[in-house]
């Protein structure tokens, strides 16, 4: 058996250097832990960045895995196959949107549904109502059409020339909203809550703003569910949660319950915009992916993990809220249900990295941020594990804060 040295030294040496990995090896998983080839056992608040919403090795997905693999795995989209059809209609269903294009991850989801708004823009409005609308501190993915919406100088340095017709506005801020917005506009794009961008919420407010300026202008609402939907805040979609339906929402991440397929649903009097042969996707949407997310939204309703994610979630916020009460180095608390984060005012990965080695993975994000992910079988009995350990880390007032700005080379 390889050793973690092996592992990392075989990565250097043959991998792009694009990830700063933590330090252990995850060798398998069952329920809400993960186990390294030492055999630790980790408590996992990060759910593969929020795919593994039914945990690890849940034996649904397992059983549906091994059935369709030696059934079928793929044969393309040149042909009708069993579960695509069943998958879309369930999803539409759900989000009382009317059609579905599946695609292999997150970034493509969105992509397509840029695609489409703006195909439904030029026949709207000619070629001129190509603008589009994100918002700062946004994050949409890696490819060039998600990048160009990402709202973030550290993701789009190096590769500009983006796409030019983008306009940026603060989030919550209606009035540069409005004076973004155009007979131009083809589309608005945003998160409901921001997930790399350090779990910020749109107010309702806001997206109410968005609904009606996107009507007004006959553009596109594009809502970026990939991190807070399918059920993460405790609505099977994000926008349930805030009552404002979007034309289009972007899916991914659990969809497939750790599988990769990602989706956009959008209106009809949008998905008409586009014809055969204008977007395509030779893997996405294939028969073992399909087959698998039919069973993961099948487990959610019939384990009434939604209910779980509500009530865990709301007990994960209390004891987060109380420790910003008690300790100098956390500050706020954002976010609902299984997509949260705490605020500090040190820096997040020496946290994260001290809780790797007591047994606990929890993630950062926009440096001082310890974003919460869990699976959605999460207990009350694993968050005061991870609530215990958080208060040991963080410690006392004054100390542990002058330790950690120590650490990080700031000013204390």
């Amino acid at each position: 058996m390889a050793t973690l040295e092996q592992i990392v030294e075989l990565e250097r040496k043959y991998l792009l250097q694009t990830y700063n990995r933590y330090p252990v090896v995850l060798s398998r998983g069952k329920g809400v832990f993960l186990y390294d080839l030492e055999g630790k056992r980790y408590l996992d608040f990060v759910a593969g960045l929020g795919v593994n919403a039914l945990g690890h090795a849940h034996p649904r997905i397992v059983k549906t895995i091994r059935a369709q693999a030696g059934k079928l795995i793929h044969v393309s989209n040149l042909y009708y196959q069993e579960y695509q059809g069943l998958l879309a209609e369930k999803l539409c269903s759900l989000s009382e949107l009317n059609r579905a294009f599946f695609s292999n991850s997150g970034t493509e989801a969105i992509e397509g549904s840029i695609k489409l708004a703006r195909l439904a823009g030029h026949r709207a409005g000619g070629d001129a109502k190509c603008r589009l609308v994100a918002l700062e501190g946004s994050y949409h993915g890696r490819t060039f059409g998600a990048l160009s919406l990402t709202g973030q100088d550290k993701h789009r340095k190096g590769f500009e020339p983006l796409l030019e017709e983008v306009t940026f506005v603060a989030r919550n801020d209606v009035d540069a909203l409005r004076a973004a917005i155009d007979e131009n506009t083809c589309a608005i794009v945003l998160e409901p809550i921001f997930g790399e961008g350090g779990i910020h919420e749109c107010s309702v407010e806001f997206l109410r703003e968005c609904r009606t300026l996107a009507d007004r202008h006959r553009a596109a609402l594009i809502f970026d569910e990939i991190q807070c939907g399918l059920g993460r805040t405790g609505t099977i979609f994000a926008f349930q949660s805030f009552g404002v339906t979007p034309d289009i929402v972007a899916i991914a991440k659990p969809i497939a319950a750790g599988l990769p397929l990602g989706a956009f649903l959008a209106k009809e009097e949008f998905a008409t915009a586009i014809s055969p042969g204008q977007h395509g996707t030779t893997f996405g949407g294939g028969p073992l992916a399909c087959h698998v997310a039919l069973e993961f939204l099948a487990v959610v309703e019939e384990q009434k993990l939604l209910e779980n994610v509500n009530k865990v979630g709301a007990y994960l916020q209390q004891e987060l809220k109380a420790l910003v009460e008690k300790r100098a180095a956390a500050k706020e608390v954002r976010g609902r249900g299984f997509i949260q984060g705490i605020e500090l005012d040190v820096p997040a990965r020496p946290i994260v990295d001290a809780a790797l080695e007591h047994g606990v993975l929890f993630n950062s994000t926009q440096d001082t941020v310890v974003r919460f992910l869990p699976p959605f079988l999460l207990e009350e009995k694993h968050v005061d594990k991870g609530i215990r350990l958080l208060k040991k880390l963080l410690g006392k007032k004054r100390q542990r804060v002058s330790e950690l700005q120590t650490q990080s080379g700031q000013p204390q």
